[in-house]
This record gives C-alpha cells, structure tokens and sequence, in this order.
C-alpha cells in the first residue's frame, strides 16, 4: 500500500506527486495498474438513462449486488439527476433518497460506495454513513465547503469539469481552447481540494463527458485524454450511453452499449483507469481484455 502524501505548503498550485496506479479512499486503497469500474446506482425518478428504475430502496440494493455481481469495483449512489437541463434537488429530499441504500448497500457489498453529490451536507452524511468516496460533478464549485468534509473524513475524491449548472450547461459549449480549458479548470479544482487538506492521492480528475460540451467536443476531449496525464492524478470518464453517442450513431439510450464500450477502451488506452458505466458486465469483460492486450503486449508476464 502506498504511502499517503501531503499537500505542500505555499504555493497552491505546486501539488504533490501522486503514485497513479493506487487510489486512496476512506477505508482502503484501489489498485489503478487494471481498469476500475464505478457501477452507477441512480436512486432518482428522473435521470436520463434509468430514472425511477432504482428509486426505491429494495431496488436499488438489488441493482447494486447486480453491478458488483458483474464486476463492478465501485457502486457510484446518486439522489439527485444531473442530465441536461434537469432542477434541483433539496438536501433533505437528496438525504431521504441515498441514506437509506447507502446504510444498507455498504454490509451487503464488499466494495466501496461513493456518494454522488455536490453538496456538503449530503457528502458528510452518506460519509458518517459507511461511503468512502465524493464524487462532485461541480469540481468543488457549487459548495465550498465540500472539500473540508472530504478533507477531515479522509476520502476519496473525484473532481469533474462542468460550465455552469446542469440546467444551463448545454446552452453555452462554445470553448477557444477545450482541451486547455478543461485542464485549467481541473487544475482548479484539484488545487483547491490539495489546498483544503485533501490528500493528493485521494484525489482523481473527470473531464465531464456530456457536461457543458457538444458531441465533437466530448469526442476530443476522449481522444486528447493523454494530455490529462500531465495534470498529475488518475483519470475518469463518464460516457456510458450519454447523447453525444446517440447524435454521432443515431442511436437510442438503450442501444448505447457497444458505443459506450467503444470509448471506454480508447479511454482506457488514453490512460484512463476509472470507468463510471451502467452496463458494468460487458465493460468489464473487453476493458480487462484491453487490459491485457496492453500488459502482454509490452513484454510483461500473464496472471
């Protein structure tokens, strides 16, 4: 197990390095040298793919012994939908959909939960309830004090690139420069979260496939993923049957797995490690076999 770092004093843009084939959670540390999967559980009535399909709690535990039994690493509890154009939602109607599956998902799964929430409020409450992962759509934007919550509980951490709000995010995806925005963005966002006294290896970037970006420009952003790298953290992605894949293959949501496939394999190959997917079976299966492609391919021994 690796040794946790510390942020540096001073300047906080210098950031610690970080060892990027671990990552340190609340209660254990994930080996990033084999693609990680992030089992999505939405327990809301009205997200784009699967609203009100997990909405209720025994359904919602059924779902996450599915996403582990297809091997999932990860099981990713959201309360509040964050598809374009969607409202949102109040801290106690967000705390009344996820406490109860949280509590009950983390003695019935052995692996980690991660709440998915902007707010602090949300995240200390999943937290004191067994999560051991953040994952903040708004890159530590929409609540200041998200990051001392995750800072003082010793969590994991990711961080995603979104312009505005989910309401909005689709109406301005104009970018000069995307990639570099996109970056710069990050860059905040982790410096910001290093600077609240998160740990450096906790931490994780997401570039926000689908938020606040067109089809082509989540294309690029997918292609360009080795530029994130210089950023210093381990990367995930998000583009499991998002719209970008409908617009470019004509594609409904539920014909969307292949594609979704398809991207997380060049993402994988771009040097991302962390897959946030519905499907988790099959992208199991061909992000384990690209996997071994790559290991084999470059001299090193098979399990």
């Amino acid at each position: 197990m690796m040794a946790r770092t510390a942020a540096r004093e001073g300047n906080p843009h210098s950031l610690p390095a970080v060892d990027r084939r671990y990552w340190r959670t609340a209660r254990r540390t994930i080996d990033l040298e084999k693609p990680v999967l992030m089992g999505i559980l939405n327990v809301t009535p009205d997200s784009f793919s699967d609203g009100g399909r997990f909405f209720d709690r025994d359904s919602a535990l059924r779902q996450a012994d599915a996403l582990v039994e297809g091997g999932a690493d990860i099981v990713d509890v959201g309360g509040e939908s964050t598809r374009p154009g969607s409202a949102p939602v109040d801290v106690d109607e967000e705390l009344r959909r996820v406490l109860p599956v949280i509590e009950a998902a983390v003695d019935r799964v052995d692996v980690p939960i991660s709440i998915d929430t902007t707010k602090a409020a949300v995240a200390q409450a999943a937290l004191d309830a067994g999560a051991e992962i953040v994952n903040d759509i708004s890159g530590l934007r929409f609540d200041p004090q998200l990051a001392s919550v995750v800072a003082e509980a010793g969590a994991g951490l990711v961080v995603m690139h979104i312009r505005g709000q989910p309401r909005t995010m689709q109406q301005d995806t104009h970018y000069d420069d995307l990639v570099g925005e996109v970056m710069a963005g990050l860059r905040e966002s982790t410096s910001r979260a290093i600077a609240a006294g998160c740990e450096a290896d906790g931490v994780v970037i997401d570039p926000g496939i689908g938020f606040g970006k067109t089809a082509e420009g989540n294309v690029i952003l997918l292609n360009s993923l080795d530029r994130f790298q210089e950023l210093g953290f381990p990367i995930l992605v998000g583009p499991s049957r998002k719209s970008f894949i409908g617009k470019i293959l004509d594609l409904d949501v539920g014909e969307r797995v292949e594609a979704t496939i398809a991207a997380c394999v060049v993402s994988f190959m771009r040097g991302a490690r962390i897959f946030r997917v519905h499907d988790v079976q099959p992208t199991r299966r061909a992000l384990d076999m690209a996997s071994a492609i790559a290991r084999w391919g470059s001299g090193a021994e098979s399990d």
